[in-house]
């Protein structure tokens, strides 16, 4: 089968408090819903994927998902909605990496770097004891973290998977092919 290559908002989708896999999987359907009712398209959404907490032992497994919405809205328009969207479904920020009724992540927007190649380059090296302490302040993209995750990168891989990373100029293809195999072995479909 053959997919487009989505270069307009990609996002990612996770639920882990639903009670199972199939009320996870209905929160996140529920939120792409909500997103498409509010006028922004989902023009390719992956299969949902169950996957491990990260970090491990930080909770129940998760359904994660990917999607490509087309919008006029500006990235920080976008960011608003899918904030609004977690909201209305019982998102409460609280300790960050925690178990969560949804996370929606904005991933990419086409090749665009947000703020600048500087803060972003900031945001990639952070060392790992200060990435579970510390948030950006602001809209940080692509998301400084999908490159090495493969819960995002396994359902990205399906509905995008010639987006090319700005920075480090590689496909989602290849990032996913470079994943640790025991890390891939984890994402499991549903």
């Amino acid at each position: 089968m053959h997919f487009a290559n989505c270069n307009r908002f990609l996002i990612a989708l996770g639920a882990n408090l639903g009670g199972s896999p199939g009320k996870n999987a209905d929160v996140i359907n529920v939120a792409l819903g909500m997103i498409e009712r509010v006028g922004i398209k989902a023009t390719l959404t992956s299969d949902l994927w169950r996957t491990p907490a990260f970090p491990a032992d930080s909770g129940p497994d998760f359904v994660n998902a990917c999607a490509c919405l087309e919008t006029a809205l500006s990235a920080d328009g976008v960011l608003d909605i899918l904030h609004e969207v977690e909201a209305a479904l019982g998102r409460v920020r609280g300790a960050r990496w925690g178990a969560r009724v949804i996370d929606i992540d904005l991933l990419a927007a086409g090749p665009l770097i947000l703020p600048d190649a500087a803060t972003l380059a900031h945001w990639m090296a952070l060392p790992a004891e200060d990435q579970r302490r510390l948030a950006p302040d602001r809209l940080i993209l692509p998301h400084p973290r999908l490159h090495e995750r493969a819960f995002v990168l396994v359902p990205l891989a399906q509905i995008a998977p010639e987006w090319e990373h700005p920075v480090l100029k590689k496909t989602v293809r290849e990032l996913e092919s470079a994943l640790d195999p025991d890390a891939r072995a984890q994402i499991r479909s549903i």
